[in-house]
């Protein structure tokens, strides 16, 4: 099992505008073109609430009068210090504070298969802090926001991760496979 944080962003490091929209990404038809190979192997999902908002604003409730399912089988948790609205029908965990007392919790509903953070870089990097997150799949655009929601909002460089793989996806996007080097 791997924690792995699974993303799209601008080049110069943005995973959302200012206005947390990603309307500069959906321009390309599609978030990712390889999200159907990477769900396969996601057996659990931990998100922040910022996240979580946008999806339920963006997917799940985008017309309520006529509300979608959860869009994850997953069992998913979602950090917060707030109260936010619950998807009926949906295994969603509210927690709060530190990551490290429910990753064990969250890794055993995961039963074998990897842990998706979806996002947002704050939540990213708390399991950064504890040496909880294994790798990065980071799919580039070819975009410049030069503000909004960054990517990861903690220092990596000594030691620097490991490149595993960097993948041409035509004609929009670069993907880059990190390996997190553990202190």
């Amino acid at each position: 099992m791997k924690t792995i944080y699974y993303t799209a962003a601008t080049l110069d490091g943005y995973i959302a505008d200012e206005n947390h929209s990603l309307d500069w990404l959906f321009q390309f038809g599609t978030e990712d073109p390889t999200y159907e190979e990477f769900i396969k192997d996601i057996g659990a999902i931990a998100m922040g609430s910022s996240t979580y908002e946008w999806v339920l604003k963006n997917d799940t409730f985008a017309d309520p009068a006529n509300p979608k399912p959860w869009v994850y089988s997953q069992p998913t948790w979602i950090f917060t210090s707030r109260t936010l609205p619950t998807v009926p029908n949906a295994d969603i965990r509210f927690v709060k504070g530190d990551v490290r007392p429910v990753y064990d919790e969250i890794r055993q509903a995961a039963n074998g298969k990897n842990l998706w953070l979806v996002g947002g870089g704050e939540l990213v990097g708390q399991f950064h802090d504890h040496g909880l997150l294994d790798e990065m799949i980071i799919t580039m655009t070819p975009v410049m926001l030069t503000k909004g929601a960054p990517l990861f909002t903690r220092r990596i460089s000594k030691p620097p991760m490991e490149i595993v793989s960097v993948r041409h996806i035509p004609k929009d996007f670069v993907q880059l496979h990190l390996k997190v080097a553990k202190k």
